[in-house]
């Protein structure tokens, strides 16, 4: 069985792979009223990466990242993530 491919509501359209295997990592609240997202981004901290891939509606340019695998790649305490974390492309912050 196949999956269906994202939609964008705005577009009435399909969005399309635009790469595949980006590196993402996973925000950590450095204190727990940290708001999600770019509002102070400081106050957010790398703990997990994860391979993702990256889509975008050809007809409004939205991007998306789905598709993780079910393990991340690496996290904060192991040996290598700062290395790791080099090569990543997006950090989200929230949780």
């Amino acid at each position: 069985m196949g999956m269906l491919k994202p939609v964008c509501v705005k577009c009435h359209t399909f969005y399309r792979m635009k790469k595949s295997g980006c590196r993402i990592a996973e925000g950590m609240r450095l204190l727990s009223q940290a708001p999600p997202g770019m509002i102070q981004p400081n106050m957010w901290r790398p703990y997990k990466i994860w391979m993702i891939d990256l889509w975008e509606c050809h007809s409004c340019h939205n991007q998306i990242y789905i598709g993780s695998g079910l393990n991340q790649i690496a996290e904060h305490y192991q040996d290598g993530f700062k290395d790791a974390l080099e090569t990543t492309e997006f950090q989200v912050n929230d949780c």
